[in-house]
């Protein structure tokens, strides 16, 4: 693995370059983890056609990665608990460093970087507590941690910069988790969810929690508009059959509108939705059940809904006119009134597709 000092150096000859772009990696419009028939893991690039602009070798399961505004260059995180991410650079497909957690810690699977792209947010558990925590990595200084600060819950899923904004949401899921026990849920009876938005520097701007009802309906993964519409998937840890909605809305200052579905779509989805995905014009927006075998766009003004099916299908992002999804079998779709496939590769993809 490099070094820092070969990092900053990198960096800094670089910097005397043209530079790079995503252009210069195949044009991908998106990123994605995936496993192969051999059963290596990898990042992968599609491009708007679902065709395959990259491939970066991961050492494991991937689950998501944050990809920066304007250098090709993705960090790709080990599903949680995972203790390292790599800094990928996916035009040369050269690892250009790893991100570990501090000790103590362990990511969540999630980051993103700042507006100017010059720092990383990752999501953090503190072990010993359950206390979420946003850790700050400079980029410039060959992604050396410099701070954090509360995430403003326990179990902080995913973070999501707001597009155009210096604000940043927060989907912390409640529940808490230990190394120890792997993926056991510890504190089933007491979590409280609620989505956290704060400003770059850490400061806290607006909470929002779920209802008593729904203490148990777990805050995973969020999409957001320009205009600080935030979409919002959850997980319910209750009995599936008893399980509530798993979409809502925010708006600033308004809280958690959720958005209900017929009962049997409920159902269908198993208490656990997947990915989120807000249409590139905001006027829709999708979410997935894998468990459930479907997906679910709604359109945001009349909240009228429709379901296309489909086995394990997971990872939805905005397209340039529609949104795109992946699944379990190695499809890449385009979801408008339904599912139209784009292409088919040998690949496992994983849950989540990263728009670029």
């Amino acid at each position: 693995m490099p070094s820092r000092r070969a990092i900053l150096a990198g960096l800094a000859a670089a910097t005397a370059l043209p530079r790079a772009g995503w252009a210069d990696a195949g044009a991908p419009s998106h990123v994605t983890a995936a496993l192969d028939k051999s059963g290596a893991f990898a990042l992968y690039g599609l491009r708007p056609d679902g065709a395959l602009a990259f491939r970066v070798p991961l050492p494991a399961r991937g689950h998501a990665a944050a990809v920066h505004p304007t250098a090709p260059e993705a960090v790709a995180f080990a599903r949680r608990p995972g203790t390292f991410a790599l800094v990928l650079d996916c035009q040369s497909g050269a690892v250009l460093g790893e991100l570990t957690s501090p000790p103590g810690r362990h990511f969540y699977g999630h980051g993103a970087f700042s507006r100017d792209g010059t720092r990383l947010y990752t999501t953090e558990n503190i072990v010993d507590t359950g206390e979420g925590r946003i850790s700050i990595w400079s980029r410039s200084e060959g992604y050396r941690r410099i701070g954090d600060f509360p995430s403003g819950g326990i179990g902080p899923h995913e973070v999501i910069r707001i597009p155009g904004t210096t604000r940043l949401a927060i989907a912390n899921g409640g529940i808490r988790t230990h190394p120890a026990t792997g993926r056991d849920k510890l504190n089933l009876d007491t979590m409280r969810p609620n989505l956290t938005i704060a400003a770059e520097d850490g400061t806290h701007l607006d909470t929002a929690g779920v209802p008593d009802a729904m203490h148990q309906n777990s805050l995973r993964h969020i999409t957001a508009r320009a205009d600080g519409l935030v979409a919002c998937a959850f997980q319910w840890q209750g009995d599936a059959f008893d399980s509530p909605t798993l979409l809502a809305l925010y708006r600033a200052g308004q809280g958690l509108d959720f958005i209900p579905f017929d009962d049997a779509v409920t159902r269908q989805m198993v208490g656990y939705a997947g990915s989120v995905a807000l249409s590139s014009d905001g006027t829709g927006l999708a979410v997935t059940s894998p468990r459930g075998g479907l997906v679910v766009s709604v359109d945001i003004a009349t909240r009228a809904s429709t379901i296309a099916r489909r086995p394990d299908i997971c990872g939805v992002a905005p397209g340039s006119d529609a949104i795109i999804a992946t699944d379990g079998l190695g499809q890449v779709h385009r979801l408008s009134d339904r599912l139209q496939p784009l292409a088919s590769h040998p690949l496992a993809f994983d849950n989540h597709l990263v728009a670029i």
